[in-house]
């Protein structure tokens, strides 16, 4: 018995570490590698069923309201679209945060990068793509 609590405790020292949230400074550090950081207003917003029941698949219209770096030429009044996944986790789940849901009429900053095969543009920086610290 003291053998297999011991086995169990070293199991859970071992890989809780490795689903632990990001650190700030590593939030910072894909903020500051995206390729487009812009000010958005949220126009329309989908959500759909993933590929699992616990993910969902988030669509997004935006109008950019500012360009503070872009390496694909964005522009100020451009409409663009964002597309992520979300998943539910349960509750107390140790792990990098989600994405956030955003809503209609929100204004917020935008770390993405663009997929220029769809044109469609995803978030970078994890749980901090839409704020800062």
């Amino acid at each position: 018995m003291n053998r297999l609590c011991l086995c169990l405790a070293l199991t859970y020292c071992i890989t809780l570490p490795g689903m632990a949230e990001l650190a700030p400074s590593a939030y910072e550090e894909m903020q500051a590698k995206a390729p487009e950081y812009l000010e958005i207003e949220v126009l329309r917003i989908d959500v759909e069923p993933g590929d699992a029941p616990e993910r969902q698949i988030v669509r997004l219209m935006a109008l950019v309201n500012k360009v503070d770096r872009t390496a694909t030429g964005v522009r100020i009044g451009d409409l663009i679209n964002v597309v992520y996944t979300q998943t539910e986790r349960q509750k107390n789940w140790v792990g990098p945060g989600e994405i956030p849901l955003l809503a209609e009429k929100d204004k917020t900053i935008a770390y993405l990068k663009k997929d220029l095969e769809t044109s469609e543009f995803s978030p970078v920086a994890g749980a901090m793509s839409f704020r800062n610290f």
